[in-house]
């Protein structure tokens, strides 16, 4: 009876320790660990492991990466591959014809931060500054096509997704893939009281922060 419990203890034992380990194949890319996160690509979709080598954000193809990516560049355009960053990661969504804009996740692979950004710098101090995107539905025409209204802003974002701070408003972004260029940021976080913000044809102006809150 006490080796049958044994062999039985055994058995489960094997079973448990087969369940832990987990072997991940047909990787193509390996990126360096951040925050203790390390993203792993299969084709076009990235997923992430941890230090022990479990994947704990499975494959997905909505993580940003660029393998042509400017590393001269501070914003999007210098992500070459996706890292975490004061516990985010960007991502990326298609909007009108092909134009990107972009949110992030948490370690966990919740979305927190909406895809809404047409730029972003990355996060530092818990904030960052951004190319807003809003989009406001209008109606129908006669021909019942809708009809939109688009609105850009330079804003601070801090890293639950809210706008702490609006400043310029943005004209002549072109929202058709053809015509698109992605906008360069026009507000920079200096230190945590000031930010530097590009007027149109008037060159940069210092502003000071409200930094009660």
């Amino acid at each position: 009876m006490k080796n049958s419990r044994k062999l039985w203890g055994l058995i489960v034992l094997m079973f448990t320790t087969a369940l832990s380990a987990q072997t991940i194949g047909n990787i193509d890319e390996i990126a360096p660990f951040s925050e203790g996160l390390a993203a792993v690509r299969q084709g076009e979709q990235w997923g992430f492991i941890n230090d022990q080598g479990t994947l704990v954000i499975d494959f997905r193809d909505d993580i940003y990466w660029n393998k042509n990516a400017d590393l001269s560049k501070e914003d999007v355009a210098a992500v070459k591959y996706p890292v975490f960053n004061e516990g985010l990661c960007m991502i990326v969504k298609k909007v009108e014809d092909g134009v990107p804009v972009f949110g992030f996740i948490n370690n966990k692979g919740e979305t927190v931060i909406e895809p809404q950004f047409l730029n972003i710098y990355p996060f530092e101090n818990g904030v960052t500054t951004g190319v807003l995107f809003d989009k406001t539905f209008r109606g129908e025409n006669e021909f019942k096509l809708k009809i939109y209204d688009y609105k850009f802003f330079d804003v601070m974002v801090n890293t639950q997704g809210e706008i702490t701070d609006y400043f310029e408003k943005r004209d002549h972004i072109q929202m058709t893939v053809k015509r698109y260029k992605m906008p360069d940021i026009g507000a920079k976080i200096l230190n945590k009281g000031l930010v530097a913000i590009h007027k149109q044809d008037k060159g940069w102006e210092i502003r000071k922060l409200d930094t009660k809150n």
